[in-house]
C-alpha cells in the first residue's frame, strides 16, 4: 500500500481510526524518533534518497549516522531579500486564507485564530488579516528561517496530539488546533506584530527551535522538524502584507503552490 493509500485507511475507515488514536499519541513518536535516532535507521537513507529524487547538493556533509541525521541536514541557503521583502520560512506548498470574524476555513473544518494561539487578546490584533500555511513533506528540506527582521516578544509551546497534516486528515480534525505547536510572537517594521508558529505532525514528536535569540532576522535559521512532514503558520495583521499578485489571486481556494526557503512572498507595508 502506498503512503496515502495509509493515510486513506487511517483516517477513512473504521479499523483505521481505531489505530490513529494510537499513533497520534506523542509517545508513539518519541518510540519512533528511538529509532530513527538509531544507527541501525541510517540503512534506509540512500533508499530514501533513491526513491524521492532528493539532491543533496549542498549539504554540509554527505553521510549520516541515523535517519534523522540526514532529514535534519543543513544545507547552504543563499538569500538575497530586501529591506521590506517577506519571504518563505521554508521548502513546501503554500495555502493562503483569510481571517475573517476571527476565523479561516480549511475544507471541512474552521479554525478560530483564539484556538490556534489559545490568548483571545493576542488573535484579536488578527482579524482581518492573512493566515499562511506552508506545509511540509518528508521529501522537504526540514530547516526553516525567520520570514521578517523583529524583535522577539513571547515564545510559547502548546502540547497536544500529532495528525497527520496532509489534507486527508483536515475533513475529520480540526488538525490545527488539535497538533502539538510552538510560535514565536514578533514585532518589527516590516509586518508589525506578527506570528510564526511551528506545527508538529504524525511521527513528527519534536519541533527543535534554536534557543537563546532575542532578535529575527530575515533568512537566520529558526530551526527544524525531525521525521515527517509538518506545517509552519503565519500571522499578519491588517493591512501589513501585499502579496504576490500570482499568491493573492490563490486567497482562500485551498491551492497550495509549491515554495522554497527564502522565496518571495510579499512586501511588508512599511510605516503603516
Amino acid at each position: 500500500m502506498s503512503d496515502s493509500g495509509i493515510l486513506r485507511f487511517l483516517y477513512n475507515t473504521v479499523p483505521g481510526r481505531g489505530i490513529l488514536k494510537i499513533l497520534v499519541n506523542p509517545k508513539v513518536s518519541v518510540l519512533a524518533g528511538t529509532f530513527l535516532n538509531s544507527r541501525l535507521s541510517a540503512l534506509y537513507v540512500p533508499h530514501f534518497v533513491k526513491k524521492n529524487n532528493i539532491d543533496l547538493t549542498g549539504c554540509e556533509k554527505k553521510k549520516f549516522d541515523s535517519f534523522n541525521d540526514f532529514f535534519t541536514r543543513r544545507k547552504t541557503c543563499n538569500i538575497n531579500a530586501g529591506d521590506n521583502d517577506i519571504i518563505s520560512p521554508c521548502d513546501g506548498y503554500l495555502s493562503i486564507y483569510r481571517i475573517k470574524g476571527g476565523s479561516f476555513n480549511i475544507k471541512n473544518s474552521s479554525y478560530t485564530i483564539k484556538e490556534l494561539l489559545k490568548s483571545r487578546k493576542l488573535a484579536d490584533r488578527f482579524a482581518d488579516g492573512y493566515c499562511l500555511i506552508f506545509r511540509l513533506e518528508p521529501v522537504h528540506y526540514h530547516r526553516y528561517v525567520f520570514i521578517t527582521d523583529a524583535a522577539i516578544k513571547c515564545q510559547r509551546r502548546i502540547d497536544g496530539v500529532l495528525h497527520c497534516v496532509r489534507p486527508v486528515a483536515f475533513d475529520k480534525y480540526p488538525v490545527y488546533v488539535e497538533n502539538s505547536r510552538e510560535y514565536t510572537v514578533m514585532k518589527g517594521k516590516e509586518l508589525g506584530l506578527s506570528v510564526q508558529m511551528e506545527v508538529g505532525a504524525l511521527l513528527v514528536g519534536k519541533i527543535h527551535n534554536h534557543t537563546g535569540i532575542n532578535e529575527a532576522v530575515k533568512g537566520r535559521e529558526k530551526g527544524y522538524f525531525e521525521f515527517g512532514g509538518s506545517t509552519i503558520v503565519v500571522l499578519v495583521e491588517n493591512g501589513r502584507l501585499k502579496l504576490l499578485n500570482e499568491l493573492e489571486k490563490e486567497c482562500d481556494t485551498a491551492v497550495e503552490i509549491p515554495v522554497k526557503l527564502g522565496d518571495l512572498i510579499g512586501k511588508g507595508c512599511l510605516g503603516v
